[in-house]
């Protein structure tokens, strides 16, 4: 029998288990596209927990996320997270935007 990890949905209330050798593999994923451990580990377990919840098999969620650039993969990884936290912590990206400012007036002389 395969060993199994377990992760807790909403504070405690509902217990999931996935069988280790899917939760090593996204985690190992993640650090291989240069996730720290930690924030590997906790990617993978909501990236789980949403397979799960959407019945994809987890390696054909990891064979889809394979096709995609460092920048698409973090972007897809933050709305994942986001869609799963309260409002109140959603994550975002800070951007540099140059904002030419003869363009953005509208004054006539």
């Amino acid at each position: 029998m395969a060993e199994e990890q377990k992760f807790f949905d909403n504070y405690f209330t509902k217990q999931l288990t996935f069988p280790s050798s899917q939760v090593d593999a996204v985690v190992a994923f993640f650090e291989k596209r240069g996730f720290e451990t930690n924030s590997a580990q906790s990617v993978a377990a909501v990236l789980l927990k949403q397979a799960k919840l959407d019945s994809i098999p987890v390696f054909e969620l990891l064979d889809s996320l394979g096709n995609l650039d460092q920048l698409k993969l973090n972007k897809m990884v933050l709305e994942v997270i986001n869609a799963n936290s309260p409002r109140s912590r959603e994550l975002g990206v800070k951007t540099n935007t140059v904002v030419n400012t003869t363009e953005s007036r509208n004054i006539v002389v």
